[in-house]
C-alpha cells in the first residue's frame, strides 16, 4: 500500500478529485493548507501598500490506495493539476505499513 499525497493550486481541485474518483479512489483527506515553493508569493496591493505574502495558499490531498492503483491515481493527479505555469504543486508517494478500519477491525489493503 502506498500513501499518495498531492499539494495543488485550489482552483484545481473539482478536477483533480474527480480524476482521482475515476481512478478507483474510494476515498481522500483533503486539507486547506498553505505553504511557499519556487514559485514563493505574488505582490499584492491593498490599501494602497504593496507587500507580498510568503505563504500561498494550496490544497492536501491525501489518498491510501493498493500497490497496483498508485501509477493510475499518479497520472490522475498530475494530468488533472496540470496547468504548465508555476505552482501547480507537487505529488509525494510514501510507503504505507499498514491500515486498521476503526469500525471493523480490518487491517490492510481491505480496510482501504
Amino acid at each position: 500500500m502506498k500513501l499518495v499525497t498531492a499539494v495543488v493550486k485550489p482552483a484545481r481541485l473539482d478536477a483533480v478529485k474527480a480524476a482521482v474518483i475515476k481512478a478507483g479512489v474510494e476515498g481522500a483527506t483533503i486539507t486547506d493548507v498553505r505553504g511557499f515553493g519556487r514559485q514563493k508569493g505574488k505582490k499584492e496591493v491593498y490599501r494602497g501598500a504593496v507587500y507580498e505574502p510568503d505563504l500561498l495558499q494550496k490544497i492536501r490531498i491525501e489518498v491510501a490506495v493498493p500497490d497496483d492503483k498508485v501509477e493510475a491515481v499518479v497520472e490522475a493527479f498530475r494530468s488533472a493539476a496540470h496547468s504548465g505555469e508555476i505552482g501547480d504543486g507537487k505529488i509525494f508517494i510514501t510507503p504505507l505499513e499498514d491500515c486498521i478500519r476503526i469500525r471493523t477491525g480490518e487491517r490492510g489493503e481491505t480496510a482501504l
